[in-house]
């Protein structure tokens, strides 16, 4: 983190005279925890703003692929304090009680050093359990195959097994690389794998969805959407700086999963008819896909 603050003191609305280095950890905490967990900008910029306010500063926040900066006016008038962070990650949670923290704060709940600390535990809370990540995966991916038609227990253990093995494969590469693009490529390369192994198995009526049902849990549903609502908003260099993101790991996804196919020596299977799905049983697929995609993003 830089600034420009030479430790200025400022007399707030909450009674306590704080230096200008604390109210900059303040801000760029909160400025990082949400952009960096998946926040839209605007709530993004909002939520600092709403900070500075309850903290007597008036100030300006720019948003970019790479890095945030705020202006601080006022007390602290001609401050600049930058954060270099990129918006890569989702983690509602952290989203959730980054927000938390910043409402207790304004509606005087929390005083500053509460309010500090709990920044501190937000940005160091671990991510989901690995058994309730890889469970939910193999439980959201088999769902997925409920929904477009897959009736058998067979095809539904393959989908399953896929998807647990490719999140297993996702979480170990995390502490090994910190390149976002190695996990979804991974994990749809043993898709492909398991797709090949189904043909080959003589299930070619399931291979599609035994293909890519794995896949569809890897999908950077947030990243999109998030992009092209930069993109309305009339924030485009950042709006297509998301979607360009989200579109390479959509590409890796591509790659992985045909890399799988081509080293098991078969082709990508053509699409069949969609038999049609109980109502029942489409109702309990969705609900177990929504409790899945709620552990993937960590939604409290």
């Amino acid at each position: 983190m830089q600034n420009g603050d030479g430790g200025l003191p400022v007399s707030v609305a909450v009674n306590k005279t704080l230096e200008a280095s604390e109210i900059r950890d303040a801000l760029l905490s909160v400025a990082t925890s949400l952009f960096a967990n998946g926040q839209t900008t605007e709530r993004t910029r909002s939520e600092v703003e709403r900070l500075a306010a309850a903290l007597g500063v008036k100030s300006t926040v720019f948003i970019r692929w790479s890095d945030i900066t705020i202006i601080a006016d006022d007390q602290l008038r001609g401050h600049r304090f930058t954060a270099n962070v990129e918006p890569i990650g989702i983690d509602m949670g952290r989203v959730a009680s980054t927000g938390e923290l910043v409402d207790d704060f304004c509606h005087h709940r929390l005083d500053f050093a509460s309010l500090l600390q709990g920044l501190k535990e937000v940005q160091s809370r671990p991510p989901v359990g690995f058994f309730r990540f890889v469970l939910l995966a193999a439980a959201g991916a088999a769902a997925l195959g409920v929904i477009f038609g897959v009736s058998e227990i067979f095809p539904l253990l393959l989908i399953a097994c896929s998807a647990a093995i490719g999140a297993a494969a996702r979480r170990w590469l995390a502490t090994v690389s910190h390149n976002p693009f190695i996990q979804p490529l991974v994990a749809s390369l043993l898709a492909g794998l398991f797709g090949a192994a189904a043909i080959h198995l003589g299930l070619s009526v399931f291979a599609r969805l035994i293909v890519f049902c794995p896949c569809m849990v890897l999908v950077p549903g947030p990243h999109l959407l998030n992009g092209a609502i930069d993109l309305v908003r009339a924030r485009i260099t950042l709006g297509v700086s998301r979607l360009v993101y989200a579109n390479i790991i959509v590409l890796s996804i591509c790659i992985g999963l045909l890399g799988g196919l081509a080293f098991g020596d078969v082709h990508l299977p053509g699409a069949g008819p969609v038999p049609p799905v109980l109502l029942w049983r489409d109702v309990v697929a969705a609900g177990v896909a929504v409790a899945a995609y709620g552990t993937f993003f960590d939604l409290p």
